[in-house]
Protein backbone atom coordinates (compact mmCIF):
# COMPACT_ATOMS: atom_id res chain seq x y z
CA UNK A 1 0.00 0.00 0.00
CA UNK A 2 1.44 3.41 -1.15
CA UNK A 3 2.31 6.28 1.27
CA UNK A 4 -0.94 8.22 -0.88
CA UNK A 5 -3.20 5.70 -0.03
CA UNK A 6 -2.33 4.72 3.56
CA UNK A 7 -3.36 8.73 3.97
CA UNK A 8 -6.37 8.63 2.19
CA UNK A 9 -7.54 5.91 3.86
CA UNK A 10 -6.69 7.07 7.43
CA UNK A 11 -8.33 10.43 6.34
CA UNK A 12 -11.49 8.72 5.04
CA UNK A 13 -11.67 6.66 8.52
CA UNK A 14 -11.10 10.31 10.39
CA UNK A 15 -13.74 11.63 8.42
CA UNK A 16 -16.50 8.42 9.29
CA UNK A 17 -15.43 9.07 12.82
CA UNK A 18 -16.06 13.27 12.60
CA UNK A 19 -19.63 11.90 11.17
CA UNK A 20 -20.54 9.73 13.65
CA UNK A 21 -19.59 12.78 16.10
CA UNK A 22 -21.21 15.60 14.38
CA UNK A 23 -24.60 13.15 14.20
CA UNK A 24 -24.59 11.85 17.91
CA UNK A 25 -24.19 16.00 18.90
CA UNK A 26 -26.06 17.12 16.37
CA UNK A 27 -29.42 14.54 18.25
CA UNK A 28 -28.28 17.16 21.21
CA UNK A 29 -29.78 20.04 19.57
CA UNK A 30 -32.86 20.72 17.77
CA UNK A 31 -32.68 20.54 14.19
CA UNK A 32 -33.79 22.68 11.33
CA UNK A 33 -34.56 22.56 7.23
CA UNK A 34 -30.92 24.60 7.45
CA UNK A 35 -29.30 22.28 9.07
CA UNK A 36 -31.01 19.40 6.75
CA UNK A 37 -30.69 20.87 3.24
CA UNK A 38 -26.86 22.38 4.01
CA UNK A 39 -24.17 19.35 3.82
CA UNK A 40 -25.27 18.38 0.17
CA UNK A 41 -25.99 22.16 -0.72
CA UNK A 42 -22.17 22.42 0.16
CA UNK A 43 -21.03 18.91 -0.99
CA UNK A 44 -22.08 19.51 -4.58
CA UNK A 45 -19.36 22.32 -4.82
CA UNK A 46 -17.12 19.46 -4.88
CA UNK A 47 -18.73 18.91 -8.89
CA UNK A 48 -15.73 21.27 -9.78
CA UNK A 49 -13.54 18.98 -9.67
CA UNK A 50 -14.18 17.66 -12.46
CA UNK A 51 -13.09 20.81 -14.34
CA UNK A 52 -9.31 19.52 -13.74
CA UNK A 53 -8.94 17.02 -16.69
CA UNK A 54 -7.75 14.29 -14.84
CA UNK A 55 -9.85 13.17 -12.68
CA UNK A 56 -12.64 13.45 -15.44
CA UNK A 57 -14.69 10.05 -16.07
CA UNK A 58 -16.94 9.35 -18.69
CA UNK A 59 -20.74 10.32 -17.54
CA UNK A 60 -22.27 6.84 -17.95
CA UNK A 61 -19.65 5.86 -15.14
CA UNK A 62 -20.44 9.25 -12.62
CA UNK A 63 -23.95 8.26 -13.21
CA UNK A 64 -23.49 4.63 -12.27
CA UNK A 65 -21.52 5.68 -9.17
CA UNK A 66 -24.40 7.81 -8.22
CA UNK A 67 -27.14 5.42 -8.71
CA UNK A 68 -24.72 2.85 -7.08
CA UNK A 69 -24.88 5.38 -3.92
CA UNK A 70 -28.92 5.99 -4.18
CA UNK A 71 -29.80 2.36 -4.62
CA UNK A 72 -27.84 0.84 -1.93
CA UNK A 73 -26.08 3.46 0.25
CA UNK A 74 -29.27 5.90 1.06
CA UNK A 75 -31.96 3.40 1.86
CA UNK A 76 -29.93 2.46 5.31
CA UNK A 77 -29.74 5.96 6.03
CA UNK A 78 -33.02 6.76 5.30
CA UNK A 79 -34.56 3.77 7.18
CA UNK A 80 -32.63 5.18 10.82
CA UNK A 81 -32.93 8.39 10.47
CA UNK A 82 -35.91 9.36 12.46
CA UNK A 83 -37.34 12.86 14.26
CA UNK A 84 -38.47 13.21 17.55
CA UNK A 85 -40.33 16.55 18.87
CA UNK A 86 -39.16 17.20 22.70
CA UNK A 87 -40.62 20.66 23.86
CA UNK A 88 -42.31 22.00 20.77
CA UNK A 89 -38.53 21.45 19.00
CA UNK A 90 -37.60 18.83 16.27
CA UNK A 91 -34.80 16.93 17.33
CA UNK A 92 -32.93 13.90 15.68
CA UNK A 93 -33.09 11.22 17.42
CA UNK A 94 -30.07 9.00 18.50
CA UNK A 95 -29.65 5.48 16.50
CA UNK A 96 -27.25 3.18 17.41
CA UNK A 97 -28.12 1.25 13.95
CA UNK A 98 -26.64 4.28 12.57
CA UNK A 99 -23.08 4.26 13.31
CA UNK A 100 -23.02 0.60 12.82
CA UNK A 101 -24.44 1.32 9.24
CA UNK A 102 -22.25 4.24 8.71
CA UNK A 103 -19.16 2.17 10.04
CA UNK A 104 -20.26 -0.90 7.51
CA UNK A 105 -20.76 1.68 4.73
CA UNK A 106 -17.29 2.98 5.02
CA UNK A 107 -15.89 -0.99 5.19
CA UNK A 108 -18.07 -1.63 1.70
CA UNK A 109 -16.33 1.67 0.11
CA UNK A 110 -13.27 1.30 1.58
CA UNK A 111 -13.20 -2.38 -0.37
CA UNK A 112 -14.63 -1.06 -3.17
CA UNK A 113 -12.29 1.66 -3.75
CA UNK A 114 -9.19 -0.41 -3.38
CA UNK A 115 -10.83 -2.84 -6.43
CA UNK A 116 -11.59 0.19 -8.16
CA UNK A 117 -8.25 2.46 -7.70
CA UNK A 118 -6.68 -1.24 -9.81
CA UNK A 119 -8.86 -0.08 -12.70
CA UNK A 120 -8.61 3.53 -13.07
CA UNK A 121 -6.75 6.46 -11.67
CA UNK A 122 -6.18 7.81 -8.03
CA UNK A 123 -8.15 11.31 -9.15
CA UNK A 124 -10.96 9.30 -11.63
CA UNK A 125 -11.17 7.00 -8.31
CA UNK A 126 -11.84 10.06 -6.29
CA UNK A 127 -14.60 11.57 -8.86
CA UNK A 128 -16.66 8.42 -8.80
CA UNK A 129 -16.38 7.66 -5.51
CA UNK A 130 -17.59 11.30 -4.60
CA UNK A 131 -20.08 11.03 -7.03
CA UNK A 132 -21.18 7.45 -4.66
CA UNK A 133 -21.49 9.88 -2.37
CA UNK A 134 -23.35 12.36 -3.09
CA UNK A 135 -25.70 9.70 -4.45
CA UNK A 136 -25.80 8.10 -0.78
CA UNK A 137 -26.22 11.98 0.48
CA UNK A 138 -28.75 13.84 -1.50
CA UNK A 139 -32.14 11.15 -1.31
CA UNK A 140 -30.89 11.00 2.54
CA UNK A 141 -30.91 14.69 2.81
CA UNK A 142 -34.24 14.83 0.89
CA UNK A 143 -36.01 12.29 2.49
CA UNK A 144 -35.25 13.64 6.23
CA UNK A 145 -36.20 16.85 4.92
CA UNK A 146 -39.53 15.64 3.91
CA UNK A 147 -40.23 14.20 7.10
CA UNK A 148 -39.00 17.46 8.46
CA UNK A 149 -41.52 19.27 6.89
CA UNK A 150 -44.13 16.89 7.89
CA UNK A 151 -43.54 17.02 11.82
CA UNK A 152 -42.97 20.70 11.31
CA UNK A 153 -46.55 20.98 9.93
CA UNK A 154 -48.08 19.00 12.55
CA UNK A 155 -46.38 20.48 15.33
CA UNK A 156 -46.97 24.50 13.68
CA UNK A 157 -50.90 23.62 11.48
CA UNK A 158 -52.04 21.06 14.23
CA UNK A 159 -55.77 19.71 12.94
CA UNK A 160 -58.36 19.05 14.73
CA UNK A 161 -59.54 17.50 18.44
Amino acid sequence: MGQLQIIVTAGTALMAVMAALIRIRASDHPTSAKKILIPPLGMSTGYLMFLFPPAQIPWTWGLGAFITGVILFSYPLIQTSHFQVIDGQIYLKRSKAFIVILFTLLAIRMLAHNYVEDLVSLPQTAGLFFNLAFGMLLPWRVFMYIRYRKLWSKIHHPTGP
